[in-house]
């Protein structure tokens, strides 16, 4: 510790608050927290007064510590608020010495290194901003005299006191936390959160100090104990947690030399090193395992903080406004006050620990409730050791939580609130492991914990009526399935063993099992559970890297499923889950896919065997019948439709044959007339799913055109969802493309670009040009993801399934087809699959490359270094 004997002159100033914050770095437990912050507070105070006092300032006016540094803590990289008090006669405007002496000092402050956040008001202004402005009222609340006239500063704090209408300063702060909550998507598990400002964060414990300072109801925790707000544990577990981010936030900003309150992934590694873990048996430093470690405790602070501000802040309320109404009796053991459901007694749970789930009941089924009274809150964050084995063994315990699940409103509010209020966790031990852990496969934007649950709310959206417009099929095929819990249960297992190594979809399943047999499920309920979990990516990897066309396929997928119930069931678990996983990831390309696999394994399953002369025949009637509608002349597809085979029919729906047609037919017709080459032929609309173009390239044939076209679509700035490759008997290529831009709402704007741009740039001869570097997100370089490329013959043996998996980036699908441009590899069908920032790429390939070992081993090798982040 510094000596406080002798006061610090502004010239020392940096160099003694150097040497505190080399110190900080070796905070790293949440009780050395306090001790820091008021010895950096104090250390600022006695140079501001030194500056004060040599510059000689009048004694009339006042210098006063406002906000957090008013409250005497000072984080290392925090603003250094402020307020010279002037007396109601003195005006700078008019006094230009004054003014020039203030001037003087501010400059000052800056120059010795003291970041200074400064207003300047009389008292009454002090007074009228603070009454019409909420945020200079809360940093004025927090103030207190550094220097200067005490009488001055007294007149302020009187006059201040007497203006708050404590009532009106608590809706005000109640609603900006509702704001800011809002902002910050309303919930602490953020990949990136904000220990500030974040739902859990120190704001919402400053916000219960603020109201409470303004109430006159204590200004610490133990006084606010005292007053009955909180009792003596709480107080002890508010300042435990104050004191964790604290710790949490010193450490940001000593790796970021600046003020961050973020916990962006670019200092997770640093900040976790800082507070010692991550160092595994070995004594190296593990940065995946710290980051994860720093962010579990982290999630887990703040998860208790949200529980505990939600306690004090309806105590708060209740002691500023009253009851509104007399409580209603719901039964035996709980009340209806105001809305909330509220505990007979504050003893009931650790006497009747069974009530604490069918409190949950009540909640989901009973309408007019919206949430859980303070008593409530405090009952179960104080019942939580009777949340045991035995607890979670009792038969009543479990009858209940089956009846949860099993009822027919309320399950996504009802889960959810359990998860807040650590109930979820605690009866569901598997489930606890998982909360607040975070996912580094760089496209699940939460933690697993609320992955499940956000899945468990788009399963239950498919079977609620005002919802069924966001994904019609779905909501279709819900409204006539009988058990919508059995969806529910495997929504909440499909994930619930992350993070143990090894399968998690095989791990859940025994988890699932277990669960079932626990709870009484029957066996066909128990089978499909578990057969959901351990299936639940598969649907999805058939889809997005498989060749639906492929007959063989469809006839693999149609055993591995078995019947009908259970592909329904597959199908709307596993667009829950992709919705589930990140807003980024979903596209109307790949609901399409899902449904394609969805209705053709229906077929296999209903009998109808895939036949695919008798499918390409109804496709050409189809299309035929479409043409019909463009008064095309008689027969003028057979000039296209000659030179394509079966593959070419099976691939596209009579839609797209269709169009191909009517854009080519005349084309066609023309060049054949005067014995001429058709010419490069681009076509593109606004793709029919409603997202994005489909371009069609029409053009003779050559080694490197998929690589052009790649490269064409990323320096316009598309992203290739899905591509197929057709050659034709005549030699030249009818590819088709989906692609999405980020100026979505511009498409049709960009239809005529694409097709001159393209057009351009498949007629350009030359080498492939050189691809750039290829920036990579933040996030990708704290986690980088190592790349994978495996290459497999198809099922019959007569190609190559080409899959690669690697961290996305600017640029990645060209260096991939320029590297089979150069081993001359011939393409059929590219699927591509963005997941986030991560890529999963599946090609249908075959070449004379592709023939050898050693050939087989080069491939593989250069697309792995074209894939590799630089």
């Amino acid at each position: 510790m510094r000596a406080q004997s002798l006061p610090v002159t502004p010239p020392a100033f940096r160099s003694e608050k150097s040497a505190l914050l080399a110190r900080a770095q070796g905070l790293a437990h949440p009780r050395e927290v306090r001790p820091f912050l008021r010895e950096l507070s104090q250390l600022t105070d006695e140079a501001l007064r030194a500056l004060w006092r040599d510059l000689a300032l009048p004694p009339t006016l006042a210098l006063v510590a406002v906000g957090g540094y008013g409250r005497g803590e000072l984080f290392p990289s925090s603003d250094v608020d402020v307020l010279i008090l002037l007396p109601n006669d003195c005006d700078p405007e008019a006094d230009p010495a004054l003014k020039s002496s203030l001037e003087r000092f501010i400059s000052q402050c800056w120059d010795q290194g003291l970041e200074i956040g400064s207003s300047v008001r009389t008292l009454n202004e002090c007074l009228h901003e603070s009454k019409h402005d909420i945020t200079i009222q809360t940093a004025l609340l927090e103030s207190r005299c550094l220097c200067g006239s005490a009488e001055l500063f007294a007149q302020f704090a009187q006059g201040f006191a007497k203006a708050m209408d404590a009532q009106a300063f608590f809706v005000a702060k109640q609603l900006e936390m509702q704001q800011r909550h809002t902002k910050h998507a309303n919930t602490p598990y953020a990949l990136e959160p904000n220990c500030k400002e974040s739902p859990g964060g120190m704001r919402d414990l400053q916000v219960i100090r603020w109201v409470c300072q303004a109430a006159g109801l204590g200004g610490n925790w133990k006084e606010m104990a005292r007053k009955g707000l909180a009792n003596a544990f709480e107080a002890r577990q508010l300042q435990r947690h104050e004191d964790q981010l604290g710790l949490i936030r010193i450490q940001l900003h000593l790796a970021a030399k600046r003020r961050e309150d973020r916990l962006v992934f670019d200092l997770q590694h640093a900040v976790a090193k800082s507070l010692g873990l991550g160092t595994g048996e070995d004594g190296a430093f593990h940065a995946r395992q710290a980051s994860e470690a720093l962010m579990r405790t982290y999630y887990w602070t703040a998860k208790a903080v949200t529980q505990l501000n939600q306690i004090l802040m309806l105590n708060i309320e209740a002691q500023l406004h009253g009851q509104r109404s007399a409580p209603v009796a719901i039964n035996a053991r709980f009340l209806d006050r105001d809305g909330l459901i509220e505990v007979a007694h504050d003893q009931l749970y650790l006497a009747h620990p069974e009530a604490i789930l069918e409190t949950f009941w009540l909640f989901q089924n009973h309408p007019g409730i919206k949430g859980l009274s303070a008593r409530t809150l405090r009952a179960l964050y104080n019942a939580r050791p009777v949340m045991d084995g035995h607890f979670r063994s009792d038969p009543a315990n479990r009858a209940m939580f089956l009846r949860i699940l099993q009822s027919p409103r309320g399950i996504t509010h009802a889960m959810r609130l359990m998860n807040q209020t650590s109930v979820l966790g605690r009866y569901l031990w598997v489930f606890r492991r998982i909360v607040g852990q975070m996912q580094h496969d760089l496209f699940h934007v939460y933690t697993v914990d609320q992955h499940i649950l956000m899945v468990l709310r788009n399963v239950r959206r498919f079977f609620i009526a005002e919802h069924a417009h966001e994904y019609p099929f779905c909501s279709q095929l819900a409204s006539g399935w009988d058990q919508p819990w059995i969806l529910y249960t495997a929504a909440l297992f499909h994930d619930i063993a992350k993070g143990r190594g090894g399968d998690h979809s095989d791990l859940g399943a025994v988890e699932a099992r277990k669960f079932c047999r626990q709870h009484g499920v029957g066996r066909a309920q128990t089978d499909l559970i578990a057969f959901l979990v351990a299936e639940h990516l598969s649907m999805s990897q058939v889809a997005q890297k498989q060749d639906l066309s492929d007959p063989e396929v469809i006839r693999a997928f149609a055993r591995r499923v078995g019947d009908e119930r259970r592909l329904t069931a597959l199908y709307l678990l596993t667009v829950a889950d992709i919705r589930g996983t990140s807003p980024k990831v979903w596209n109307a390309w790949k609901g399409k896919l899902l449904e394609d696999l969805y209705r053709f394994t229906l077929r296999v399953l209903g009998g109808r065997e895939p036949d695919a002369m008798a499918e390409v025949e109804t496709r050409k009637r189809e299309a035929l019948t479409q043409l019909a509608l463009h008064a095309l002349p008689f027969e003028a597809e057979k000039g296209l439709w000659s030179t394509l085979d079966v593959s070419y029919f099976m691939r596209h729906d009579a839609a797209d044959i269709a169009w191909h047609t009517r854009q080519l037919s005349r084309v066609l017709a023309d060049a054949h007339k005067q014995g001429q080459p058709v010419s490069p032929q681009v076509r593109a609309r606004v793709s029919p799913l409603g997202e994005g173009l489909q371009v069609m390239v029409y053009t003779a044939d050559q080694p490197d055109l998929f690589a052009r076209i790649c490269g064409y679509f990323d320096q316009a700035g598309f992203n290739i969802l899905d591509a197929r490759i057709h050659t034709a008997s005549n030699g030249y290529a009818l590819d088709t493309f989906q692609v999405v831009s980020w100026h979505e709402e511009h498409h049709r704007e960009w239809i005529q670009m694409v097709e001159q741009g393209l057009t351009q740039t498949i007629a350009q001869a030359g080498a492939l040009p050189t691809p750039g570097r290829g920036r990579v997100s933040r996030r990708v370089k704290s986690f980088p993801m190592p790349a994978r490329v495996t290459l497999q013959p198809d099922e019959r043996g007569q190609r190559w399934l080409l899959t690669i998996s690697a961290s996305d980036r600017i640029g990645l699908l060209y260096r991939i087809a320029r590297v089979l441009a150069q081993h001359k590899v011939n393409l059929h069908l590219a699927k591509v699959s963005t997941l986030g920032e991560r890529v999963e790429d599946t090609f249908l390939i075959d070449g004379a490359a592709l023939q050898g070992t050693r050939s087989q081993i080069d491939l593989e090798t250069e697309l792995l270094d074209a894939v590799q982040a630089d």
